[in-house]
């Protein structure tokens, strides 16, 4: 009996990070909308509470990692509840930084909005980051309900935001190089669409995790197609 209680408490404790991992990627998730939502509209009060709220963030990730150290000197886990904490450990690593990007977006819209009259280029990085934002919400699903089918959805969105950010930096150029006015606002818009790229970098991160998780193979590095392959193996 004791051995089964200590059991129960051990998975009362992976239920418990787990839980926790995805109230911090809700929290990353709403500082990123909030932050483009800043850049569109220049609502100054909105964005400073994104670049004021980074500081939960990073505190979620502080007691997060400690927890885990915690568990894993009391309960001395292996095999699948080893990777369940190791899962956890580089989730939430990638979750404090696409909150650091989604800072970085914040800081991007106080200057194209701070009063000056520098000519802002039209470019609309909505579409990317929507699509950023959705593979954030599919990895954090997936790594829910240990969803290795979800996770390789999320690694072949990720191409779109690639191709975005690509096409948000031709668009730039040739805004910079017709009216140098543009320049600065430009470098700004340019440094906010690779944060969007970063982040479906980081999500789709996150997904390869879940793979690893539930397969215990490690399929960074390894290629879509590959990794479909790895999923559809049983």
């Amino acid at each position: 009996m004791n051995q089964e209680h200590i059991s129960r408490r051990f998975d009362a404790d992976l239920e418990g990070l787990r839980t926790r991992v995805l109230a911090m990627g809700g929290l990353v998730e709403q500082q990123l909308l909030r932050a483009m939502d800043g850049l569109e509209s220049g609502d100054m009060a909105l964005i400073d509470q994104v670049i004021a709220n980074d500081r939960q963030v990073n505190r979620h990730e502080v007691e997060l990692d400690e927890a885990c150290n915690n568990v894993i000197a009391r309960r001395q886990p292996a095999a699948v509840d080893l990777r369940m904490i190791m899962t956890v450990v580089k989730t939430i690593t990638d979750l404090e930084r696409i909150g650091d990007e989604a800072k970085k977006i914040a800081k991007m819209a106080r200057d194209i909005h701070g009063g000056d009259s520098r000519v802002v280029p039209r470019v609309n990085l909505r579409p990317p980051a929507d699509i950023a934002v959705a593979m954030l919400r599919k990895a954090l699903d997936a790594f829910a309900r240990l969803d290795v089918n979800a996770s390789a959805e999320v690694v072949r969105q990720d191409r779109e935001v690639d191709a975005g950010f690509k096409a948000a930096m031709r668009q730039l150029i040739t805004f910079m190089m017709e009216d140098p006015r543009t320049i600065s606002s430009s470098l700004d818009l340019l440094f906010v669409a690779r944060s969007i790229e970063r982040i479906g970098d980081h999500a789709k991160n996150i997904s390869e995790y879940v793979v690893y998780l539930v397969k215990g193979r490690d399929v960074r590095h390894i290629g879509l197609e590959a990794m479909e392959k790895e999923v559809a193996s049983r």
